[in-house]
């Protein structure tokens, strides 16, 4: 197992790019540990590595995501976000409890609590919707990343027209928060639900507009036609 590992640190290494080792940073406001790889270029290395694991168990595959999260690199918890959605047709109930403790435990940036949520969580969430509980539990969280988790989790399934009623929910415990990452995560979700259901998250964002933050709003409000954005941002 190691041996994996040993490999994909050796690759990452091999290809640092130094324009995005010295740029990266600029797109986060925490210090997030990076080799510098261009995102393409780790996309082909998990992708590579991950043909060697097809015949692993689910628990093997799994094992290996977690020891890429503790490393704390960012590449490489894009690798373990690509190996965990790859077997998702192999999930299980008990895998939330993984997911979640991923989440709590090891995203420390935007970058991998979405890439990890969008994929991971929405395809387990569409898979086992009775855990959608789970995610206002989340939202409730005093980690910063747990509360983004919460909205960007249901990104996809939005996409699809899925759980409107959850996704109002949630968005009204995270109603007035003060993070602005949270506040971009609960907007981008509202903004992919108003392809499906319109109305329904105009008359959400017209009934909370007075608490809601400019930046939420913002976000939630920009697939909709013009009038209804002037309507919106009419104080």
């Amino acid at each position: 197992m190691n041996t994996v590992i040993n490999i994909i640190r050796a690759e990452l290494k091999n290809n640092i790019d130094e324009k995005t080792l010295a740029t990266g940073q600029i797109f986060f406001k925490e210090e997030v540990k990076r080799y510098g790889v261009k995102t393409e270029t780790v996309r082909k290395i998990s992708k590579n590595e991950f043909k060697i694991l097809k015949s692993r168990s689910k628990s093997e595959v799994f094992e290996l995501c977690e020891e890429l999260w503790k490393s704390g690199y960012m590449e490489e918890s894009f690798i373990a976000c690509d190996w965990s959605y790859s077997i998702h047709k192999k999930y299980e109930p008990a895998d939330f409890q993984i997911f979640e403790n991923w989440i709590k435990t090891y995203v420390n940036n935007w970058a991998s609590c979405d890439t990890f949520c969008n994929h991971t969580m929405g395809a387990f969430l569409e898979m086992y919707p009775e855990y959608l509980p789970g995610l206002k539990t989340f939202a409730k969280s005093e980690n910063r990343w747990m509360r983004r988790a919460a909205a960007v989790s249901l990104i996809i399934p939005a996409r699809k027209g899925l759980f409107l009623n959850d996704i109002l929910e949630i968005a009204t415990i995270l109603l007035d928060d003060k993070d602005d990452l949270v506040q971009k995560g609960y907007g981008w979700m509202l903004k992919v639900a108003s392809q499906s259901h319109q109305k329904e998250i105009f008359d959400f964002v017209m009934e909370n507009k007075s608490n809601m933050p400019r930046t939420a709003l913002r976000y939630a409000i920009e697939k909709m036609p013009k009038d209804l954005k002037l309507l919106a941002m009419k104080a």
